[in-house]
């Protein structure tokens, strides 16, 4: 089966005083209809990633890659107009601490509905019926009453939903979701992975999952890609994270807590180990 998404040597900078500055250096990966972990420190790059993929990163910010091909399609090479029916029709970002990107002046129907009509042209009413459809596939009781609450009417958990509900009811060939769970509790953390697993197995969509936590990526995702400094740094599959072999990654995985831990303190990165190889 063919990739979904192919990078090559994509390279994100911005301009400083001191002269420019890599935040993403040369990295390549491929996604296929598999759920790809992405983890690393924050400021390792894989927001940028992300978002560098939608074309997300405005001047002064500067993408250059040598191939970034969705489906056959050269992302860097269309028009900013074709771009726009890439994002969200087939390509969808859920954002860090979604719940805070939902308009406040919007029920949660309207802008569901929205990320619908702008790529489709549906009747009023068959929109409003794949929105109450949306929202019972991501597990929202009582769907007609939540159409019509605002933002701030809603809790942590079922915010984190009403954005998955969003991005997906446009059906896109991939999620792009960047520590979607981040701000949750265990149980609704747990809850949102199973939803985002089922729509991601069930329509065969590519997931890129972003976050800083190693053992929730190891148990969700296919592969793991681990950045450092705006590099790729090691890529394994996800059930073999425990055997990674860089010494940051090692560094990352002993410097996790433990149940039942018996060390008096907690591991330090020596980042000397890999920054002088």
């Amino acid at each position: 089966m063919s990739d979904l998404l192919d990078v090559k040597k994509l390279r994100v900078t911005f301009p400083t005083a001191s002269g420019p500055v890599d935040v993403v250096k040369d990295i390549s990966f491929s996604l296929g209809r598999e759920r790809l972990g992405i983890v690393g420190e924050s400021g390792s790059g894989k927001t940028m990633t992300g978002r560098s993929i939608l074309r997300l990163i405005r001047p002064p910010g500067k993408v250059t890659a040598e191939r970034m091909d969705f489906e056959g399609t050269e992302l860097l090479a269309i028009s900013e107009p074709a771009m726009r029916k890439v994002r969200g029709a087939r390509i969808s970002m859920v954002m860090q601490d979604p719940k805070f990107s939902l308009n406040p002046v919007m029920t949660v129907g309207e802008q569901i509905g929205e990320a619908l009509a702008v790529h489709e042209k549906l009747p009023r009413r068959r929109v409003k019926q794949r929105v109450l459809e949306m929202l019972e596939a991501v597990q929202i009781r009582e769907p007609e009453r939540v159409f019509g609450l605002y933002p701030h009417e809603v809790s942590g958990g079922m915010g984190q939903r009403v954005m998955i509900a969003m991005m997906l009811i446009p059906e896109p060939s991939i999620l792009i979701a960047d520590e979607p769970t981040s701000a949750l509790d265990v149980s609704v953390q747990g809850e949102v992975l199973s939803i985002m697993n089922d729509l991601v197995t069930r329509k065969g969509m590519g997931l890129i999952f972003i976050s800083h936590d190693l053992h929730l990526v190891s148990a969700f995702c296919d592969r793991i890609l681990v950045m450092y400094r705006g590099e790729i740094v090691e890529e394994c599959r996800a059930d073999a994270l425990h055997a990674a072999t860089h010494p940051y990654t090692r560094g990352l995985l002993a410097s996790v807590p433990r149940l039942g831990e018996t060390r008096a303190e907690l591991p330090v990165l020596d980042r000397s180990a890999w920054e002088t190889a």
